[in-house]
């Protein structure tokens, strides 16, 4: 599903040189369940940026399902972006003008579904995660948690094979970070692949395997629990 091969990005200020990331080589299979750990500045963010399409590196070659990402064509990354890859971050990017209902159809109308098709999408998507009677409630009248689950449900609008995960628990309490580490053992049985970077140890437990960072080095690779 996934494969690095001899990816490495250094970033160059005032005269110096910072390895960003460096790994020879990395495979995450489909319906892997992998949390990226390491401290800040290890480098997990520019993983995510690099595997999401975003990042160009500066030496070798990021594969997702055997495509080489970075021979792609500017357009050609983005419609990979907008079919394949989810994205999930810490800080929501919810529109606050719109509903938690028109917040998740945006990427729907985007692929080009009718606005009959994209609602009842959205709806149902909605519903099940427990926001069924918060389709016309605007982010600023939802809870963080709300907000994430609405963010989450956007994010599995167009059903992305890959979902890349950046700090997705950060900012929650403890029964919403449940909720959503819930879904995601929901979305991994079902056949998602989902790479999370995270510094919540509880989080990192709920996945099949750990990658650490350290430096911009990928330093090793622990199995946690069986890939099903």
């Amino acid at each position: 599903m996934i494969e690095l091969v001899s990816v490495s990005k250094t970033y160059h200020k005032r005269g110096n040189s910072v390895t960003a990331f460096d790994a020879k080589s990395l495979k995450i299979g489909r319906g892997e369940y992998a949390a990226v750990v390491g401290p800040s500045g290890s480098g997990k963010t520019t993983l995510l940026s690099i595997l999401g399409g975003m990042l160009s590196p500066d030496a070798g070659e990021v594969l997702i399902d055997g495509v080489s990402v970075y021979k792609l064509t500017v357009p050609e990354r983005a419609q990979l972006r907008k079919t394949r890859i989810g994205f999930v971050f810490q800080t929501f990017n919810l529109l606050g003008y719109l509903t938690a209902l028109e917040n998740v159809q945006v990427p729907l109308y985007l692929a080009g579904h009718t606005s009959t098709d994209s609602r009842q999408i959205a709806t149902g998507l909605l519903e099940n995660i427990g926001l069924g009677k918060r389709l016309d409630h605007k982010p600023g009248e939802l809870s963080i948690g709300q907000q994430q689950r609405v963010a989450l449900a956007r994010t599995l609008a167009n059903d992305p094979a890959v979902i890349l995960a950046d700090e997705p628990t950060g900012n929650l309490d403890p029964e919403s970070r449940e909720c959503v580490l819930s879904l995601f053992d929901t979305l991994v049985a079902s056949g998602k692949t989902i790479v999370m970077v995270t510094h919540d140890t509880t989080a990192a437990k709920r996945a099949q395997r750990e990658l650490r960072l350290q430096d911009g080095k990928l330093c090793d690779q622990q199995s946690l629990r069986a890939v099903a």
